[in-house]
């Protein structure tokens, strides 16, 4: 997700379905970790599908889920910020690493396809309206990605032509990938990273055609969609 905040005047709170604490609240960690299981199936596959949905794969009733989750708008609000934390996690794990920078950026592209962090924010961009949480996510996601990129590209093994977009535009092609089962899916992901990655090395490389892609075009994705409301809370 970009720099740029395109939030206004919403209350969502991206983080409602943090874990509760205390042996009372065990069953609603267990549904809440079964409801953002399913709620990710779910959505990654169709963003517009009913939130009944999710209660019928999660397996729980939809009073429970509604308890979690007010309405689809926070769901899907829940699912970006999780996908954004996840891929902060791996960006700042890369940068602790004491191995080369090419091979920890490597691993952090396998990692995060791995992980469907891609998914989770470039597939739902545009079905919610992101939020000031979204938004500072977003800028440390960014910061942290730059800050990898650039050490990939100084260790001289990294193509000079290439900007951290367009890896990123690789990668969520990647996350279209849907074939067979899950492990199956994401062995064809891995084969389809070791391609992007084989492209990002320094050698003989083609000339990039055109303009490189920009982060106001990246940004723009993230406004709602032309005519898009808020979902109802049964939609």
């Amino acid at each position: 997700m970009a720099r740029k905040s395109t939030s206004q005047g919403t209350t969502i709170d991206a983080t409602a379905g943090n874990r509760q604490g205390g042996g009372r609240a065990q069953q609603a960690n267990e549904n809440d970790k079964l409801i953002l299981q399913a709620a990710q199936e779910v959505f990654v596959a169709n963003p517009s599908a009913p939130i009944a949905e999710v209660a019928d794969k999660a397996g729980v009733g939809i009073a429970a889920l509604y308890r979690r989750y007010p309405s689809k708008e926070h769901m899907l609000a829940s699912l970006c910020a999780n996908g954004q934390r996840t891929y902060i996690d791996e960006a700042e794990a890369a940068l602790r690493s004491k191995g080369s920078a090419w091979d920890a950026y490597v691993l952090f592209l396998r990692r995060i396809v791995a992980q469907d962090t891609h998914a989770l924010s470039s597939r739902l961009a545009g079905t919610f309206r992101p939020t000031k949480v979204h938004a500072g996510l977003g800028e440390r996601l960014q910061s942290l990605s730059e800050k990898l990129f650039r050490r990939a590209r100084a260790s001289g093994a990294m193509r000079a032509d290439v900007t951290l977009l367009d890896v990123g535009f690789m990668l969520e092609g990647i996350a279209q990938v849907n074939l067979g089962d899950g492990p199956r899916t994401g062995e064809l992901r891995q084969r389809l990273v070791t391609l992007v990655i084989d492209s990002l090395r320094a050698g003989a490389t083609t000339p990039l055609p055109g303009k490189a892609p920009t982060w106001d075009e990246q940004n723009a994705r993230w406004v709602p969609r032309s005519g898009h409301r808020p979902p109802s809370r049964d939609s």
